[in-house]
């Protein structure tokens, strides 16, 4: 007898092969069979008949490290069809703390929501299990955290003895679970590292198995260089790399995508593994206080504030020959929109050359007042442009080594975390992916954009079992309707649930039925 009976749904199983039509019974956490089941007994049977049954979605590139534990309801990412999470990107990590002050440097920190009692980052993942999530949750230590636990703020590169510190940090993360290491070298304390200390983190993926993954140091004018650095990384110490969102951005020559699939290409030929990600979007979106140099990060968050109330500082702020967006350093204004600010909501939406209008002032010191004014959550101010090219974006969906992610927060409308934003994506970047670029604009066909969201990453990722529908994998599974699959969300709207997914589920239990949202939260921490 199945537990659950999903019936006449058109399987897709998550390998690229074509659609079949097959039942799909569940027992306990585990898919059970799939065939012509139809008459067996079951607990629940759901029609699935003009719908189309994959297995639940991986995210290979997610910053939930903390809004997991504030609320881990993730409603926006299992409206979609998510049910795993990949954390601890670009170099950003809950785990190693050298104190409790360290977290506010994470994505999505909330001042006061959650009791820091971990340091280790085995003692996060316990925690994480602890606030049962309600996807799974696969991992990354960050170089971020490794360095602040070993350099403290300082806004320098490591010495001998504090990279060894940063070694030991690492593989005690990879002994507690953690899949891989990564690095954001766009972001402090990245941007400071030395490629010594890269290198020696790289080799710690390396010598465990684990992946490599990074946020290269220049995706804009020099994008060549960031590029090349990751895979002269990676040839050096043997790590398998992964690329997170490689889409060049504004500032790139008009090449610069075809140059870099080509630097890929030959760094594999050449016996590098290298893979790579994109998010499905042509709006980017970053975290506002990157764009401030290194120095004004140097000692925290309240050592920040207090720079940014210094008018000399200021103007050393804004000559930052080295914005993370060169949008900045061409006083293109107009095109930057303010995404998310706990303290002035008011202003989401705009541009900021409308907002420095606004308020009567420059609109570089309009972001800078902004981020003052937000206090002690200044990392979660976040901005989103236009700053990606939509035909870059089909340009490596051709590549069949691309996986799809969101890049964004897991979230929800209701409790602690109702009005946060994370990224224009956050709330439907499957249904982009699904919708505009295969159903409407046919780039890859839909079993391949099942692959690149299910198979294809958990293999990279070496979870296994998940990914694939198959008797004995775990019962991670999405029903969705693609002629219906639609994106709603916008730069205006940004927390709307898309049309088209009406059931999910994770280790065997529904997240989502018919379409609707239960409070179930049977996701698991993943260990290596």
């Amino acid at each position: 007898m199945f537990d659950t009976l999903f019936i006449g749904g058109s399987v897709i199983d998550g390998t690229g092969a074509p659609a079949f039509e097959a039942d799909v019974g569940i027992v306990g956490d585990r898919i059970a069979a799939i065939g012509m089941l139809g008459g067996a007994a079951a607990g629940e049977r759901i029609d699935a008949r003009g719908l189309t049954v994959a297995p639940g979605f991986v995210d290979i590139h997610t910053h939930s490290d903390f809004t997991l534990l504030v609320d881990g309801r993730a409603d926006s990412q299992v409206c979609q069809g998510v049910t795993t999470e990949v954390i601890g990107q670009c170099g950003f990590s809950c785990a190693p703390l050298a104190s409790s002050a360290d977290a506010g440097a994470v994505l999505g920190y909330v001042e006061d929501a959650v009791d820091i009692r971990w340091r280790s980052f085995g003692e996060y993942l316990d925690r994480l299990q602890q606030a049962a999530p309600a996807v799974n949750v696969a991992a990354f230590v960050g170089h971020g955290a490794l360095h602040r636990a070993a350099v403290a703020q300082a806004a320098v590169p490591g010495t001998g003895d504090q990279v060894q510190a940063m070694v030991r940090l690492a593989e005690d993360a990879f002994d507690a679970g953690a899949i891989g290491l990564s690095t954001g070298l766009e972001y402090w304390p990245g941007n400071t590292a030395s490629p010594e200390e890269i290198a020696a983190m790289s080799a710690v993926a390396a010598r465990r198995g684990g992946l490599y993954a990074t946020h290269v140091r220049n995706r804009d004018i020099h994008y060549d260089l960031g590029f090349t650095e990751a895979v002269a990384t990676a040839r050096q110490t043997g790590a398998r790399l992964q690329i997170s969102h490689i889409q060049p951005k504004f500032g790139a020559p008009a090449h610069a995508m075809q140059h870099t699939l080509e630097l890929i290409y030959r760094a594999r030929r050449e016996g590098v593994d290298v893979a790579f990600d994109i998010i499905p979007h042509d709006w980017s979106h970053t975290c506002m206080v990157s764009i401030l140099p290194p120095w004004a990060r140097e000692g925290g968050t309240a050592r920040t504030l207090e720079r940014l109330k210094d008018p000399a500082l200021r103007r050393q702020m804004k000559d930052n020959p080295r914005p993370i967006w060169r949008l900045v350093s061409a006083g293109r204004w107009d095109d930057i929109v303010l995404l998310s600010s706990a303290a002035n909501q008011d202003l989401v939406g705009m541009n900021f050359t409308r907002i420095g209008a606004q308020r009567g002032t420059d609109p570089y010191d309009a972001v800078l007042d902004l981020l003052l004014e937000e206090g002690e959550g200044l990392p979660n101010v976040m901005w989103t442009s236009r700053s990606f090219n939509d035909a870059d974006v089909c340009m490596c969906l051709r590549e069949a080594g691309c996986s799809v992610m969101s890049d964004t927060l897991a979230l929800s409308r209701r409790g602690p975390l109702k009005d946060t934003i994370g990224s224009l994506s956050g709330y439907g970047w499957t249904a982009r992916l699904l919708g505009h670029y295969v159903r409407d604009r046919q780039v890859i066909t839909l079993p391949e954009a099942i692959r690149r969201l299910t198979s294809q990453p958990a293999q990279r990722l070496g979870l296994a079992d998940r990914g694939r529908l198959r008797p004995g994998a775990f019962a991670d599974l999405v029903v969705l309707d693609p002629p219906g699959v639609e994106d709603r969300s916008s730069v205006l709207e940004p927390l709307r649930h898309p049309a088209g997914f009406h059931h999910v589920m994770v280790n065997g239990r529904a997240v989502v039925r018919d379409g609707v949202r239960n409070d179930e939260r049977p996701g698991r921490v993943l260990r290596r």
